[in-house]
């Protein structure tokens, strides 16, 4: 069988804060992508059994939409298990929910091929994901084995590190920013873990503020509609080159910034008017949360993002990313750090912003923006780049480092790498 079934083989899972990105080598550069969340139906209804065809316990993917319940349900049914990128070890719902989206994701793959004896997958977490979620990951993997045989062996790796293969850069900071969390990570041939930096903000708190918004402008509703807050989001951010000009430009010039949102398959149309300069708001909150405009959301019971520790992880809330990518960088040794400056990688979907042209320069994308905060705390011979897709970067670093591994390179505990053989 060999490396060539391997190369064949080869399925990447990168189990994102929001999303779940997947599929094998087969898909080229773009994967498929499904939330990462799960719902668990009430089970005691007895409506709902009679207008339900599903024993499940928990439900993922395209159908979850199918099965929500009323909205005071969702906070307790409705679990997004890598809110953090950290599952506690005991966490049973939120295995489940791991255990069910990969079992679907490789059952959609599965090839009517009779040779087949299962896909080389390879699992991407967290960085500061913590020793037990590796054991418990494979734990996992083995129960869907022994369901039926989709994995023939199995790696995991740092989803920082993924980054840097995808980009071939052996020395570097990786950025890696999702839904509910960012990571600062430099890289020298591998992460350097005590030098990490983790941050309690990501796009959720992005979303957090677009619905704060929303309640201001009207949309109450609307506002408890996690997946209208972040479509919106989306849609209508941008990020400032300096917060504080962009709404004076903005309330100078109105129609240049004013922005409408139809939300699709309804006649709802949101509509920012006159308060359109608070599209600027949503990308600087990210980067950075300090200006005194946010303190009258804080004030009004927005919760600002808080300094957590999870296990023996700490997460900044307040910092700005300029000042998170110094304090990770000066943990590395004195030598090392031009080196580090010299390639500062941006991966995940926080960094997607839009730049209207109307707005270019008012407006700016994630790479100019973190430049001028790392300039702005004294740091000038930077180089940032975006990767091209930063939804889907480390999925495909993932991809390479599967079809690059070799077979014969047995699971390390003390390397954390190397293929781990499933029965």
């Amino acid at each position: 069988m060999g490396e060539d079934y391997k190369r064949k083989y080869v399925f990447a899972a990168d189990y994102g804060t929001s999303d779940f990105k997947y599929g094998p080598i087969s898909l080229g550069e773009t994967p498929q992508v499904m939330q990462n969340r799960g719902y668990f139906p009430d089970k005691n209804s007895v409506i709902a059994q009679l207008m339900t065809s599903t024993s499940k316990e928990v439900v993922v993917g395209e159908e979850v939409p199918l099965y929500l319940e009323s909205k005071e349900d969702l906070a307790q049914r409705l679990i997004y298990p890598m809110k953090n990128g950290i599952i506690e070890k005991n966490d049973e719902r939120s295995w489940k929910v791991v255990k069910e989206i990969t079992r679907l994701a490789l059952n959609e793959f599965k090839p009517a091929d009779p040779s087949f004896q299962g896909f080389y997958l390879v699992a991407s977490l967290s960085s500061i994901a913590p020793k037990y979620m590796y054991e418990n990951l494979f734990k996992t993997f083995e129960e869907i084995n022994n369901e039926e045989k989709l994995i023939k062996m199995t790696t995991i790796i740092p989803q920082p590190l993924a980054v840097a293969i995808a980009h071939k850069v052996p020395t570097c900071v990786v950025v890696e920013s999702g839904h509910g969390n960012t990571q600062i990570c430099p890289i020298s041939r591998y992460p350097i873990k005590n030098a990490i930096v983790a941050l309690n903000r990501g796009g959720g708190d992005a979303n957090a503020l677009t619905a704060e918004i929303l309640k201001d402008l009207g949309y109450s509703d609307l506002a408890s509609e996690e997946a209208v807050v972040r479509m919106i989001k989306e849609k209508i951010g941008l990020i400032p080159r300096d917060l504080d000009q962009a709404i004076k430009f903005s309330k100078e010039n109105p129609e240049m910034v004013r922005v409408n949102f139809k939300l699709p398959g309804t006649r709802l149309v949101v509509d920012f008017g006159k308060d359109s300069w608070v599209r600027f708001l949503l990308g600087e909150y990210v980067f950075d949360p300090n200006n005194e405009v946010f303190m009258s959301y804080f004030s009004r019971g927005m919760p600002r993002p808080k300094d957590v520790k999870v296990g023996d992880i700490y997460f900044y809330g307040m910092i700005d990313f300029g000042e998170a990518i110094l304090q990770a960088v000066e943990r590395c040794p004195i030598e090392l750090q031009p080196h580090l400056y010299k390639q500062i990688l941006l991966s995940g979907g926080n960094f997607e912003w839009n730049v209207p042209q109307q707005l270019f320069g008012v407006a700016v994308d994630s790479k100019i923006k973190l430049k001028n905060l790392l300039n702005k705390h004294g740091i000038e011979n930077v180089n940032v780049e975006t990767s091209e897709s930063p939804k889907f970067s480390v999925w495909r670093g993932s991809i390479i480092y599967g079809y690059a591994v070799p077979e014969s390179y047995s699971w390390n505990w003390e390397r954390m790498e190397g293929w781990l053989e499933l029965r």
